[in-house]
């Protein structure tokens, strides 16, 4: 049909869209919801060049010199002493179990040796899994050590300041000696992958057989919340366990990323992780009404995943609230899982702390979702 442009069809069509875009709340909730988390996280949450990270020492001197040293370490912002540590074993310890991003150890005779002109040598000791946490923080090593020195030695030890430092600062880089960006990448991206995959799956899933109307067919009959919850997750496990032997045979045979920890450790894991994330799946599925908004609440999820999680910037330079909110984030504690029996060779006694979360998260998830299931349709 031809004809003149109508402002009455156009206002008429207008004001309907207005009134479908208030009736689909979750819609509009997430228009405007997104962008405000997402300033938020990236403008303050987000942060490429951690620092506060925790630090351990182990003193065996405790000169002015090293008093100096440990002082611009903690001025400069990129240290935070957490306490003493007890011998280089117990250090190794602090750094797989994931207490401590260094260990700081201090030689016997350090300052004695530093003015007889020895050369001795600081050991610093780094958890390099994750090499953004580390490269500014031994970088600034340097400088620290050169205004150490020039503040220490006066009179006329002053010709120690000039030059070369007369003492020298070893980083070990541990479970990352290479620096590579992939060992570390890699590893927590199975957890993002999984998170993405069965959360979406198994809302839109369901989902779908509301909208076919196939779902009030299951209603009609006897099945409990939690049978169907069960019935509507566990094939989907299936699916999680293909991903997890696909991405962990290309993590090996491709990016050469080491597998040094307990297999039952990491099974217990991923096992645990895919029934947190299908049953928060199941939990988006009784919230939407659609398709759509089964896509958008799972996304709504997974943004929380990559940002909070540690995935992609240092758990520990994020500020103190954010690591609160990453803490009820299941992929922070799966991302843990990986990296610390894959890099670290841990077993499960390593991370039973992390089983614990996870399981809790997941009953959390579970009981909600079979509280909002209903047995009638609306």
């Amino acid at each position: 049909m031809g004809g003149a442009f109508s402002f009455a069809r156009f206002g008429a069509v207008l004001i309907k869209e207005f009134i479908q875009m208030r009736r689909d709340r979750i819609t509009f909730a997430m228009m405007i919801g997104l962008p405000i988390i997402q300033l938020f996280l990236f403008g303050f949450a987000i942060n490429a060049d951690p620092r506060h990270l925790p630090t351990l020492i182990d003193i065996a001197d405790d000169g002015p010199l090293t008093r100096a040293i440990l002082a611009g370490m903690q001025n400069s912002g990129y240290f935070d002493f957490i306490g003493p540590v007890g011998g280089t074993a117990a250090g190794e310890e602090a750094l797989r179990r994931g207490d401590a991003n260094f260990v700081v150890v201090i030689p016997p005779n350090f300052e004695r040796d530093t003015i007889r002109g020895r050369n001795p040598q600081i050991l610093v000791s780094a958890d390099a899994s994750d090499p953004s946490a580390v490269s500014g923080a031994a970088a600034a090593l340097t400088g620290i050590v050169q205004v150490a020195v020039a503040e220490t030695f006066e009179g006329p030890l002053r010709s120690l300041a000039g030059g070369a430092p007369p003492f020298s600062v070893a980083v070990h880089r541990e479970y990352n000696p290479e620096g590579r960006t992939s060992t570390n990448i890699v590893p927590g991206l199975l957890a993002i992958i999984l998170s993405m995959t069965m959360v979406m799956i198994t809302a839109v899933a369901i989902v779908k057989e509301t909208e076919r109307g196939t779902m009030e067919m299951l209603i009609a009959t006897p099945v409990r919340p939690f049978e169907v919850m069960l019935g509507k997750i566990l094939p989907y496990v299936l699916v999680g366990y293909v991903q997890t032997i696909v991405f962990v045979t290309a993590a090996a045979l491709i990016f050469r990323v080491p597998f040094d920890g307990s297999l039952w450790a990491f099974f217990i894991g991923f096992n645990l992780f895919i029934l947190v994330n299908l049953a928060l799946g199941f939990l988006i599925s009784t919230a939407a009404r659609s398709q759509m908004q089964a896509m958008q609440l799972s996304f709504f999820t997974i943004l929380p995943s990559i940002l909070l999680s540690g995935f992609m910037f240092p758990f520990a330079g994020m500020p103190q609230w954010a690591q609160w909110l990453g803490t009820a984030v299941p992929a922070t504690h799966f991302l843990r899982v990986v990296r610390k029996v894959m890099l670290k060779g841990a077993d499960t006694a390593d991370v039973s702390g992390e089983f614990l979360a996870l399981t809790i998260i997941l009953v959390v998830i579970s009981v909600i979702a079979m509280l909002r299931y209903r047995q009638t349709l609306d």
